[in-house]
């Protein structure tokens, strides 16, 4: 269950708290350890975690050649450089060059999220997985070629281990990819050192902006809360007044989710421009965490499903730019080095 960091104390509570602790059931896995105030990774019943299933899904990951012209891998919009994100795109690119509509969403912490997908429709990130691997605009796969790569010596060997049989399903090709990317778990930044009870792991600049972003005068933690910043729900910001993506409402159909969109973690955000979900502009008006507090500050722009939540702040200078240095606060670096998540 998630924990709604709704207030400084609250905050403060958790740190008292802290300890390192890592989960029993992957202790010495490929997955970090985990801080106190993070969940355990949960996974699903129908395909638990495995060290020999999380390796395979990372060569699996890598792979160009799960696509149809070999040039596109999960990796390729998820990149470790950017935080598994594919910034700083505007709108990623799949085989033959195809153009997709959206940007592709940083993946660090995706284990945690109960959607997938700017929009949702995936429940899971094996349905996610699925998703790009069978879209004709992102890998194009085909299952054919896939499944002779799989039972060939590249990865028979690696496969056997993972699902003890030699049988190959593209249904479970996927469940390995989605077993690695739920290691891809980010928990060390100065605002995860701080919650342990580092005081000196965030700057007094930062602290400001911490104290800001959990007010009630900004609500910023009202959609961006819990261990992973985020409520898991879909939001409408105001980034346009005509939006034609229409997000969640294509796959509901309810014109009340209409342009909403999945709210993003915060973690890492500093490494994953550009920002805000819709993809209709180019104009790069969302590039930097400053562009994205000027946005909130002034209210955003109107539509009939914008949430009321969204007003002008009327932030001072100082203000904003101690919540910029927060969300900064939330980077964690190792992410980009650790090499459990790197290319084998």
């Amino acid at each position: 269950m998630l924990l709604r960091l709704g207030s400084v104390s609250v905050i403060v509570g958790l740190m008292l708290g802290c300890t390192n602790q890592t989960s029993p059931d992957v202790q010495g896995s490929m997955i970090p350890e985990l801080p106190a105030h993070m969940p355990s990774v949960p996974f699903p019943a129908d395909n638990p975690y495995s060290a020999e299933k999380a390796e395979l899904g990372r060569h699996l990951f890598y792979d160009v050649r799960l696509s149809s012209e070999a040039t596109i891998a999960c990796a390729s919009c998820h990149r470790q450089e950017a935080a598994f994100s594919d910034a700083p795109n505007q709108v990623s690119k799949g085989v033959y060059g195809a153009r997709g509509q959206r940007n592709s969403p940083m993946i660090v912490n995706a284990a945690y999220n109960p959607y997938q997908f700017w929009d949702g429709r995936a429940a899971t990130l094996e349905e996610q997985a699925m998703g790009a691997f069978l879209n004709s605009i992102e890998m194009a796969a085909d299952t054919i070629a896939v499944g002779s790569l799989l039972r060939g010596p590249d990865y028979r060997d690696r496969w056997v281990q993972a699902f003890h049989d030699s049988t190959v399903t593209m249904r479970l090709a996927m469940k390995a990819i989605a077993t690695f990317v739920r290691t891809l778990v980010s928990a060390n930044s100065p605002y995860d050192r701080y919650l342990r009870g580092e005081r000196d792991a965030m700057t007094s600049v930062q602290l400001s902006g911490m104290r800001l972003f959990f007010s009630e005068r900004t609500k910023c933690a009202s959609c961006h809360n819990g261990p992973n910043l985020t409520n898991n729900l879909f939001q409408n910001v105001g980034l346009f007044s005509h939006y034609f993506d229409t997000g969640r409402y294509r796959v509901t159909g309810d014109h009340a989710d209409e342009a909403m969109f999945k709210t993003p973690t915060l973690r890492n955000v500093e490494l994953s421009p550009p920002y805000m979900a819709g993809g209709d502009s180019e104009d790069g008006e969302m590039l930097t965490l400053e562009s994205v507090v000027e946005h909130y500050d002034k209210g955003g722009k109107p539509f009939g499903n914008k949430d009321t939540r969204v007003v002008a702040l009327k932030l001072s200078n100082s203000e904003k730019a101690s919540l910029v240095e927060f969300m900064k606060a939330l980077t964690d670096r190792s992410v980009l080095t650790n090499p459990r998540f790197a290319k084998p």
